[in-house]
Formats: C-alpha cells, structure tokens, sequence
C-alpha cells in the first residue's frame, strides 16, 4: 500500500534546524508515531506532498523553506502590549513574563493566539505572535511506518482515530473524543 489521499499513515521522524547538522527540534519515535489521514489537509502540504507515494519501510529526508512551513518572520506580529493586561486579582504574575515563556492568549474576537514573551518593559511586555518556526527551515528525516485503510468514521471526521488525534473532534458522534 502506497501513502496517498484518504489513508491512515504512521511515521517516526526527526525534525532539525535548516539541516541534518542542525539543532534537534522534535523527536517522533517508535513509542508514539504520527499518524494522521492523509490528504485532509491537517499536516503541511508540503510535508505530505514529500511523503505522497512511499510505502511502509521507505525513509525520507526533505527541507522545508519557511514559505512552505510556516511563513517568514511578520515584523507586524510582533507587539508591546500594556503590561496592565498581565495582572490579575490585582497582582502582576511576574514567572508568567519571564522571557520566552509561551502565553496563550485571545483577542477581543475571541481568536485563540500564542504570544512569546520577548521582553519585558516597566509599562509594557513585548510579545511575538509568529509560530514559534516561522522563519526557520526545517530539515525532517524519518520513515513510514504503516498505512492502513481509513475508516468511514475517520474519513467522514477528517481525521484519524487513535487516543491522541481527537482531543478536538468537533464531531459530536466521534467515539474517540479525549
């Protein structure tokens, strides 16, 4: 069986900085696998256009430029927010500013956002909204490991059904909700 639209596919892999040489980002191995339905568009297309055709046993190495990844660097993304916002029940959290904290954030829309703490000011904290890899090129090897059938349940969820892959299944007859 072959990696292609609508099939289940598990894969180990290791993501690096720019290159093989670069720094280890993220370690997917033989104890916890992706696997994800192919094709429904919940991975980057880029890095499922790289692994589209290969077979179970078949290893891979490919780059992906952050235009096929997660975008350049948006200088825009990139804001002072009034320090005031921090505080509650009267008290500024000062562990939460500590730089290079992540903080999940809404906006007055109710959007969901992750800020990285950059810096922090006496009035205001500058917060960086980029994906945490926006800018960056990302350098994955791995192998394929199993492909399977999807089911009509993942095909019609979009998704595949395992433990870890419905913890947000908007779909109110999923039985694998987390």
């Amino acid at each position: 069986m072959l990696v292609k639209k609508d099939k289940v596919v598990s894969v180990l892999y290791e993501l690096r900085e720019n290159n093989s040489q670069g720094a280890v980002l993220e370690t997917v191995g033989a104890d916890k696998p992706l696997t994800f339905l192919f094709g429904a568009g919940n991975l980057l297309a880029k890095f499922e256009e790289n692994l589209n055709g290969l077979k179970p046993g078949e290893k891979f190495q490919f780059v992906l430029k952050p235009k096929e990844a997660y975008g350049e660097i948006d200088k825009s993304a990139i804001v002072d927010i009034p320090k005031s916002i921090f505080v509650k029940d009267g008290t500024l959290d000062e562990e939460l500013l500590a730089i290079g904290n992540q903080i999940p954030m809404r906006d007055k829309n109710g959007n969901h956002f992750t800020g990285i703490v950059q810096e922090v000011a006496e009035e205001s904290v500058k917060m960086d909204f980029n994906h945490p890899l926006a800018g960056a090129n990302l350098f994955f090897s791995g192998e394929v490991v199993e492909i399977r059938e999807a089911s009509e349940d993942e095909l019609k969820h979009q998704h595949a059904h395992n433990p870890d892959a419905c913890r947000g299944c908007k779909q109110d007859d999923c039985s694998h909700q987390g």
